[in-house]
């Protein structure tokens, strides 16, 4: 063993940990939104939660990125601190998948059928496919999937390496003696600890371990302390990314950290007592990576069982543990530890953004109900509002620049370009809430009034542009592209009345019907109405694109819809239900 050795020991290292992220890059590629999907699902029970916490780690192969996330999810307010406990317990079972593959290393036989299943015969092959599928592929699925049988094989490189740079290390007698060392299992579960911690990934402590165990000397009573010790060591991930959230997202820090302590105190107390009373055969034999991954799977299941019943114990400890600091804490929009899943992250900017339109359709609809009579308190919170909806738009487009950067799909690609295209829309809608608004509080401090012509022609716009609204709101919240249909040809009908409104306008103000002042209140009002509508287009559009990317929206708007027979039949069904020349008494909405 010399100097050269630790260099192919940390270069194996290097591989493994390179291996596991794009193994598990690839796997949450292919989850996709799935994860999401899954979590809108859960709900307080806590066995949901653990079965959630259990799957998601096995997808991306890290129980400690799923911690850091769920900081992250906290920290936004998309998750309570009691639905984190069981995804937490989760992950701790979740996380003994890697151990099992990694166990494979292990298999002794000269038959070929069982020397298959070794990974390093397996392995190259895997590489090869992968590559194959990654360089021919068009589809994105494949592609991924490519990525993580690559992913794979480069682990378990790393694996084959660490494990031949260690081999020299069984004809030392100071490896020996170091072995002899970690008897005391006070010193196993500090170093576990310690090594995870550093290496921040307990997968890649659990496969040194393995590596270790193929060498030799590596006794079931050493490596059992070791094992427990990695559990907490993983907790550092957690702990680092908890500076500077608020106090719910500390607390699942908090949960992570006692669960794996309580669980070794328990465990290896019970460990060592029941050796103390009966004296274990197994305890001086040679652990195998098998019998690695059996100890790791015992070990977090029993915890996972054990505590399960006291998730309230361990949030009142953590609560306990984190007091509440209301001066401090404020909830952000979205945590960028959410950035770790790309299409998860997606998903929920998605769920923030209909969250925005939801505001919008509070401010206009509130808005026109103040153009017929007025409220103070109504006017704040549509004020109010219209502030938090510029935040959002910000906010959401900082963090969506951000994960345009990471490594995407061509559908989150494409999710991402519609989401920041819509969120712009509505908060220009928004934005033409506001100005109604106003135009409402003008109409209140003037003391005159449009002409019953007038008022009964804003009626009918008014109601046609919520329609509008609803159909592509519900389109865009649905993603349902007959919805999304429907909104060009209404939209078309929209700008052939306000032309007529228009018109008819001047010539009221022609025959002295209406005052220069309310005129231009009045056209105020059927432009903001004009490009409310136009927007609901644009956001009608975006869905129409998602589902079909060739669509080009210059192109999709400026077609002959003369020959569009179903734009035809849609338009002139919208147009008797819409017409100003007939009066019609609609309240306004």
């Amino acid at each position: 063993m010399d100097i050269f050795s630790i260099f192919t020991l940390c270069g194996g290292l290097a591989f493994f940990l390179y291996g596991i992220s794009i193994m598990s890059s690839g796997l949450e590629k292919i989850a996709g939104g799935r994860l999401e999907k899954i979590l809108k699902k859960m709900t307080s029970n806590p066995l949901k939660s653990l079965v959630f916490g259990a799957g998601i780690t096995a997808a991306v192969q890290s129980s400690s990125a799923v911690t850091v996330m769920l900081v992250g999810l906290v920290n936004s307010g998309i998750m309570k601190l009691s639905q984190a406990i069981g995804v937490i317990m989760g992950s701790n079972v979740g996380t003994t998948v890697t151990a099992w593959i990694l166990s494979l290393s292990g298999i002794q036989s000269s038959n070929f059928f069982v020397r298959l299943l070794k990974p390093e015969s397996f392995s190259p092959i895997l590489a090869l496919i992968g590559v194959v599928m990654i360089m021919a592929s068009k589809s994105n699925r494949r592609k991924n999937i490519g990525a993580v049988f690559v992913g794979f094989a480069i682990l378990m490189f790393g694996m084959e390496v660490m494990k031949n740079a260690m081999a020299p290390m069984a004809d030392m007698p100071q490896f020996t003696s170091i072995l002899t060392a970690f008897q005391n299992p006070i010193l196993g579960v500090i170093v576990g600890t310690l090594v995870t911690a550093v290496i921040q990934s307990s997968a890649a402590s659990i496969g040194i371990l393995q590596a270790l165990s193929m060498v030799g000397g590596l006794t079931y009573g050493m490596a059992v302390p070791i094992i427990m010790g990695q559990n907490i060591g993983t907790c550092v991930s957690a702990m680092l990314s908890s500076i500077g959230v608020n106090t719910s997202a500390k607390r699942v820090a908090a949960v992570h950290v006692l669960f794996n302590v309580f669980g070794v105190i328990i465990c290896l107390s019970a460990f060592l007592l029941g050796n103390a009373i009966f004296k274990f055969d197994f305890v001086t034999n040679n652990i195998s990576p098998f019998g690695i991954a059996v100890v790791h799977s015992i070990f977090n299941i029993a915890t996972t069982i054990i505590l399960f019943p006291f998730t309230k114990f361990l949030e009142k400890s953590a609560i306990a543990l984190v007091p509440e600091k209301k001066e401090k804490d404020k909830n952000v929009l979205l945590d960028d530890r959410l950035l770790l899943a790309p299409s998860f992250a997606i998903a929920e900017c998605y769920r923030r953004s209909i969250k925005m339109a939801e505001m919008v359709e509070f401010n206009f609809i509130n808005s026109t109900k103040m153009l017929k009579s007025f409220h103070s308190k109504k006017a704040e919170q549509i004020n109010a509002n219209e502030i938090k909806i510029d935040m959002f738009e910000d906010k959401l487009n900082a963090f969506m620049l951000k994960l345009s950067a990471k490594e995407l799909t061509e559908e989150d690609n494409a999710r991402i370009s519609q989401l920041l295209l819509a969120i712009g829309d509505y908060e220009r809608i928004g934005d033409h809430a506001t100005y109604m608004l106003k135009i409402a509080e003008k109409l209140k401090e003037s003391e005159k009034k449009l002409s019953a012509e007038a008022v009964e022609e804003l009626k009918v716009i008014v109601h046609a542009v919520s329609e509008i609204f609803a159909v592509s709101f519900e389109a865009y919240k649905t993603d349902n592209i007959q919805l999304a249909q429907e909104v060009d040809p209404l939209e078309a009908v929209i700008k052939k009345i306000i032309r007529k409104v228009k018109n008819r306008h001047i010539q009221r103000l022609k025959d002295g019907l209406c005052t220069a002042e309310l005129s231009f209140l009045f056209s105020d009002l059927l432009n903001d109405l004009r490009r409310i509508a136009a927007h609901c287009g644009n956001i009608a559009t975006s869905v129409i694109q998602l589902h079909d990317q060739t669509i080009d929206k210059h192109e999709y708007n400026h077609r002959n819809k003369d020959e569009d027979i179903e734009f035809i039949s849609k338009y002139e069904n919208y147009k008797s239900r819409y017409s100003v020349s007939k009066h019609k008494s609609v309240e306004m909405v």
